[in-house]
This record gives C-alpha cells, sequence and structure tokens, in this order.
C-alpha cells in the first residue's frame, strides 16, 4: 500500500509532477464531462428567448464565460482544490475533512448535508450518459434529416455498450481517452476560431456590462436564465473528486492551458454564427461546422461523450465504495479491474442499477433539449453542497485578515451557488423532480443504514462485556479445547463479540489460539502497511488485532493476517488449521421499536440484499462458522 501523503490544508500534498502525460490523462478523466457541455448549452440557454436579438446573445455568452471563470476557475481550480484530504478529493473526502474535531449539532448537519449532496451525485451519474450521448447523436439529423428516427435507437445501443464493457475497467481505454478529449478540445477551438474570425464582434462578450445589461433588461428572466447557464458548468465538481489520479498542479495547467481556452472559442464561436445567422439555432454547435466536416464530427462528439460518461460511472462506483467503508451503505460486491491501479474498480449492481435508469431517460425523455431541464438540479445541489463544507474546512487555521478573506471570498460563491440552485429548483415541474427523488430516494436508504447500523452498535455497547477480563475468567474455567486458531471477526474492539457467546453456549468448546479482529475504517482515503493493524495480547494465547483501512480502500482480512503472523510467529494462522467465525444478525421488531416500521423494514430489507461480510472481507468460504442471532429494533 502506498504510504499516506501529508495531512489535509498543508499546503505540501506530493502529487505528481505535471508532466504531458499527466495533463494529457487529465483531459480524459476529468473534463470529458464539462468539455461535452457546448453540444448543448448555448442552445438550451437561447431557445427560452424566442426571437432573440443580437444583444441577447452577447449577454447569454458574457453571463455564461463569466460563470466559468468565477465557478469553476476560482471557486473549483484556484479554492476547492485546496481542500484535500491526503490528496483525494470528492463530496465524501470533504465531509470527513468538515467533521473532524467536531461534536455534537454541527457534526450533525455537516454529516447530512453532506450526504445529500453525495446521493445528488446518484441523480447526475443518470443523467449525464443520457443527455450527453443524445445530443452527440443528434448530429445525424444536421447530416440529414432522414436520421432523425434512429437518434433514440442508435443512443440507447451505444450506452448499453458502455456499461456491458465496464467489467474489464478503464485501464485499455484510459490510454485512448487522453488523446481523444485532446484532440476533441482542438476541434472546439479551430471551430469556434474560424466562427470569431468572421465575426469578430463577438468578442464585446468579454466585457461584463453585457451580462449587466441583460440582468437589467429581463431581471427575472435572467434569473431563471441561470437554470440553463449552469450545462456549462456540468463536471466543475470531477475537478475535484479526480484529484487523487492526477494532482492538483496537473489539474490546474490542463485547466488554463486548454480545456477553458477552447470551452471559451467553442462558445464565442457558436455566439458568432448566431450574430450571422440566427436560423442556426436549432443546432449551432454541428453548424459551426463546413458541410464536409459534419459527419466526422458527429463521430467525435459521439467517443467524447462516451468519455465524459465513462468519467462519470466511474465516479458512482468510487462514491458508492466510499459510502460502504464509511458505514452509508450496505457491503456490495467490488471488483478491481487493476492490479496496479487502486481506484479502478468495477460495482455489478451499480453498474446494473445505472443501466437501467439511463436507458429509461433516454426513452423517456427521447431529446437533450427535455432533459437539459432535468440535468441543472443535481448539478447545482452538489455544487452547494461543496461550498457549505468548503466554509467548514478552507479557513480553518486562518485567523484574522487571512481568515475575514476567506469568509469573504466563501461568502461571494455561495451567493452565486445559491442563484444558480434557486433557478434550477423552479424547473423541478419540468424535470428537475427527476435527480430530487434520486437524491431523496438515496439520501434516506443512507441515512436509514447509518441509524440502523448505530443502534445495533449501540445494543452491543449496551449488553457488553469487557473482553479482557471475560478472558482471564474463562481461562480459569476453561471449556473444552479443539485444535487450530479462531478468529472471531467483533465489531467493537474490547468487547466479547456475540459469535465468541454463541459458540461457547452452543458448541461449549474453544480452539487453542483465539484471535479477536476488528476491521476500522480511517478519515483518510489511504493507510499505509506500517500503519495497518495493532496487535495486542490480551491472555495466554488469546490476541485482539484492530485493522485501519483508508475509506477508498478494500479490507482484506486474509492479507492483514498474513502481516500478523510474520510480525508474531507465535501465533498458528496457517490457512487450513484457522476458522472464521462471524455473526449473522436477522433485524425483528421489538415490544418498543427504536425505528419507524417503515424505517425498520428497509434496513431489514438492505441488510439482507447486502453482501455477506465473509465475502467482503475476502475470508476464504470454506473456513467460515457464521453464528445466527435475531436483533430487536
Amino acid at each position: 500500500m502506498t504510504s499516506p501523503r501529508p495531512g489535509p490544508l498543508s499546503g505540501h500534498a506530493q502529487a505528481p509532477t505535471p508532466g504531458a502525460m499527466l495533463m494529457l490523462g487529465a483531459l480524459g478523466v476529468v473534463y470529458g464531462d464539462i468539455g461535452t457541455s457546448p453540444l448543448y448549452t448555448l442552445r438550451a440557454c437561447l431557445t427560452s428567448f424566442g426571437d432573440f436579438a443580437p444583444a441577447h446573445v452577447l449577454g447569454v455568452l458574457s453571463i455564461l464565460f463569466w460563470l466559468l471563470m468565477l465557478v469553476v476557475s476560482v471557486k473549483y481550480v484556484a479554492l476547492v482544490l485546496r481542500a484535500d484530504n491526503r490528496g483525494e478529493g470528492g463530496t465524501l473526502a470533504l465531509l470527513e475533512l468538515a467533521v473532524r474535531g467536531r461534536q455534537g449539532r454541527t457534526r450533525w448537519a455537516l454529516i447530512v448535508l453532506g450526504i445529500f449532496g453525495a446521493a445528488l451525485f446518484y441523480g447526475d451519474s443518470m443523467i449525464t450518459p443520457a443527455i450527453s450521448v443524445l445530443s452527440a447523436v443528434e448530429g445525424i439529423g444536421v447530416v440529414s434529416h432522414r436520421f432523425d428516427a434512429w437518434v433514440v435507437p442508435i443512443s440507447l445501443a451505444v450506452l448499453v455498450s458502455l456499461f456491458a464493457i465496464q467489467s474489464h475497467g478503464t485501464g485499455a481505454m484510459g490510454k485512448l481517452f487522453g488523446p481523444v478529449m485532446a484532440l476533441w478540445f482542438a476541434s472546439l477551438a479551430a471551430l469556434g476560431g474560424w466562427q470569431v474570425w468572421q465575426a469578430p464582434q463577438v468578442l464585446q462578450a468579454l466585457n461584463p456590462i453585457w451580462a449587466f445589461r441583460l440582468i437589467e433588461e429581463f431581471p427575472l428572466g435572467s434569473f431563471l436564465l441561470l437554470g440553463a447557464v449552469v450545462l456549462a458548468l456540468t463536471g466543475a465538481e470531477a475537478l475535484y473528486a479526480d484529484m487523487g489520479h492526477f494532482g492538483r498542479p496537473a489539474i490546474r495547467r490542463a485547466w488554463f492551458a486548454m480545456v477553458l481556452p477552447a470551452l471559451a472559442l467553442c462558445y464565442f464561436g457558436q455566439g458568432a454564427l448566431l450574430l450571422r445567422d440566427p436560423q442556426a439555432i436549432r443546432n449551432p454547435f454541428f453548424l459551426m461546422a463546413p458541410g464536409w466536416a459534419l459527419a466526422p464530427l458527429v463521430a467525435l462528439a459521439t467517443i467524447a461523450t462516451v468519455v465524459a460518461s465513462q468519467a462519470v460511472i466511474s465516479g458512482a462506483f468510487s462514491v458508492t465504495r466510499q459510502a460502504v467503508q464509511l458505514g452509508f451503505w450496505p457491503r456490495m460486491q467490488i471488483l478491481h479491474t487493476s492490479a496496479a491501479e487502486k481506484g479502478q474498480i468495477y460495482l455489478p449492481q451499480v453498474n446494473a442499477m445505472l443501466l437501467v435508469a439511463v436507458l429509461a431517460l433516454v426513452a423517456l425523455f427521447r431529446n437533450s433539449e427535455n432533459l437539459a431541464a432535468a440535468y441543472g438540479f443535481a448539478v447545482t445541489g452538489t455544487m452547494l453542497v461543496t461550498t457549505v463544507l468548503a466554509f467548514a474546512v478552507l479557513p480553518r487555521g486562518s485567523a484574522g485578515a487571512r481568515r475575514a478573506l476567506w469568509l469573504a471570498g466563501l461568502s461571494v460563491l455561495l451567493i452565486v451557488d445559491l442563484l444558480l440552485f434557486g433557478a434550477n429548483v423552479l424547473k423541478i415541474h419540468e424535470g428537475g423532480w427527476l435527480p430530487l427523488l434520486v437524491g431523496v430516494a438515496v439520501f434516506t436508504m443512507m441515512m436509514t443504514w447509518r441509524r440502523g447500523r448505530q443502534l445495533l452498535a449501540t445494543l452491543q455497547q449496551r449488553d457488553h462485556q469487557p473482553l479482557k477480563e471475560f478472558m482471564l475468567g474463562l481461562a480459569q474455567f476453561p471449556p473444552a479445547q479443539v485444535p487450530g486458531t479462531a478468529v472471531f471477526m467483533a465489531m467493537n474492539p474490547g468487547v466479547v463479540p456475540a459469535a465468541l457467546l454463541h459458540n461457547l453456549k452452543h458448541n461449549k468448546v474453544l480452539h487453542e489460539q483465539v484471535l479477536f479482529l476488528t476491521i476500522q475504517v480511517a478519515d483518510v482515503p489511504y493507510v499505509s502497511s506500517d500503519e495497518r493493524y495493532v496487535l495486542d495480547r490480551i491472555g495466554t494465547s488469546c490476541w485482539q488485532v484492530v485493522a485501519q483501512y483508508g475509506f477508498k480502500e478494500a479490507p482484506d482480512v486474509p492479507a492483514v493476517l498474513r502481516l500478523v503472523a510474520q510480525a508474531c510467529p507465535e501465533i498458528d494462522l496457517e490457512p487450513m488449521r484457522t476458522s472464521y467465525f462471524v455473526s449473522r444478525q436477522t433485524v425483528v421488531a421489538a415490544r418498543r421499536p427504536a425505528m419507524q416500521r417503515w424505517r425498520r423494514a428497509l434496513f431489514s430489507f438492505m441488510a439482507r440484499n447486502g453482501m455477506r461480510s465473509t465475502k467482503f472481507f475476502k475470508i476464504p468460504p470454506n473456513r467460515v462458522v457464521e453464528m445466527g442471532m435475531q436483533v430487536e429494533l
């Protein structure tokens, strides 16, 4: 395992040297989503005006450009990337930083907010592949209207193919992502630059006065317009979430050196085309290209949207794994698709659920314009959560004028995020209800699972017996001994696990050597091998092991026991002489329930359908003894 990097906010995180290959990789993985936004954003913004005038085009472009600068360049690239959890980013990593050292209501409020932001990400993960692929394939309608009827079937086929190859991992595809997106951004810059050359007056939109004029003329309309402009900001969260893969410097340099210039040229190029030909509003992106380049551009756009979709699907896998490790989701099957890259994982259940949801969206909405209304809510909700959590993290350690500067800057960003979120709240009836519904459902399940696990832990603590005293008393009146080593999986260290009590009650035997193993999740993404476990002797032939794993790591019981055996040869952990004892709990209703009936039913359903602990911890199935018991909630 890699040794953990220096702590958060130290300013000295050891990121890889930002060379050309790192920047190329960042283009492929980090910027796929935001890089495909020009396919649909400007059209969605200007169609709300009906018959638009040149001043409307310049005003919309000005708002769009300065939001890109403020939200992406300033908020994410300059500020939020500083909040690294030992080099890792993302909503749950930021949540861990925000609650560190906090107690009481403040901690609980931050947890609820952070989990809701993570839940909204699943809505984003459903809509991004659908709207991206649809908007790209719609380009064939520009080539010829005879192909219009084929847009939905082709989109469905592309999406099925994309999800079908997820089990092979992103390693092989990842080698193509960077060059493809480099070609994509070069095409955006070339097409946009050519149009700007023909109508340079569009560059007036760089002056923010055009934005203020539009706001002054249409105050309410400009506010509602933010619901469409936010489409240009989709994918900004990926800059932060994927920081651990490429490092802060590479992501920053890729943004300022290539992505931002290419996006600005593309948006201004579409604006220049519309100033010359307002009828091009039916698809300003593809109509920027000359006739001979349309078919290749449609093909390239489709490939680029597949790359963008891949990034958000991989993000859903990572968020789910972090939620499992942090205790907000039941255990799930997690397959590692690369022996070298820890971040390359595949979750079959998540992949299947996302596929069904994405196909349903394409079949239901049928075009990217209809999906645009649904898209913004999830994006702006997650962005707002990030800003609020940043208030709890970035000013920490600062004082005086520096702290006041942090708070003032974050307050401006919070106002912008509230405006963007408010504009999208007003579109709930147009499709925003979809990510809201998904977010509320996922949030309810995550909080129910956490609450149920807390209640089970409380029950165990209430009836607990101190482990060391219990084993010393057992040594005075020992039961019959059998050869070999028994490994008891314990939820809490220092407490007698229920599996031991049931084994003594029913089998009335104890192994020659006994090991109590507790797996804990640290509030850092990775734990180094020399910090992996702590071993304590609590009796003549009895030990306790507390193993630590980061929230982005997969626990491996046989692997940690091999480390224990190397450090303490006295413990006999020969695989064929070692048995594992685990508890399997069935939740039943108590006389005075601690949870509402529907929440208890939901928790019980999630527990029954969760992955067995033996498989999750990679315990050999032929060496496991499960002790079943009923727990009243």
